[in-house]
């Protein structure tokens, strides 16, 4: 029976302190390479949560912005309010006039304007601007314009630039 204490404290020797400097019997492990164990935990712990947190983080950020409309630069926004008014001006003339303003002004608005989203509301006010002057009975209504402006203006909300849609005459 001695012979398998010994082989045992042999075994534990290297990472326990001898029994003789223990009297209590305590398996406390006071080698370097366990505090080196413990500094290495505390490190890798301590970048888990920065990396957790910073995660966290970044998602909540994502969560809030994805339901806000995307900022128009403000050079799109005087594009989009010149256009706006160019509408208001063709609604009332000749249909003939204004098929060929929408053709024009919807590649200049396809090729100068990057936000596309803003770019979709002035192609829906220039489409009504056309179905208006063709005297159309799908002509907006004073309602639906005021909606797609305040989405419009809500594109451009950063810009410093107001955009204004009014009711296109009938």
């Amino acid at each position: 029976m001695a012979d398998v204490r010994e082989v045992s404290n042999l075994q534990d020797s290297h990472c326990r302190r001898p029994a003789a400097e223990n009297p209590q019997g305590d398996t406390m492990d006071t080698s370097p390479a366990s505090t080196a164990r413990r500094r290495n935990r505390i490190v890798i712990s301590t970048v888990v949560a920065a990396l957790a947190a910073g995660l966290t983080a970044g998602a909540g950020y994502w969560w809030y912005e994805r339901g806000r409309p995307s900022q128009a630069s403000p050079a799109d926004c005087r594009l989009a309010q010149r256009i706006a008014t160019e509408a208001r001006q063709i609604a009332s003339g000749p249909a003939a006039d204004a098929e060929s303003w929408a053709r024009k002004t919807a590649t200049e608005r396809r090729s100068e304007m990057q936000d596309g989203y803003l770019s979709f509301r002035v192609s829906q006010y220039e489409g009504w601007a056309l179905l208006t002057a063709r005297k159309s009975p799908d002509a907006p209504s004073v309602k639906d314009v005021r909606e797609y402006q305040d989405k419009a203006r809500e594109h451009c909300a950063q810009s410093g630039v107001t955009v204004s849609m009014r009711p296109l005459a009938s």
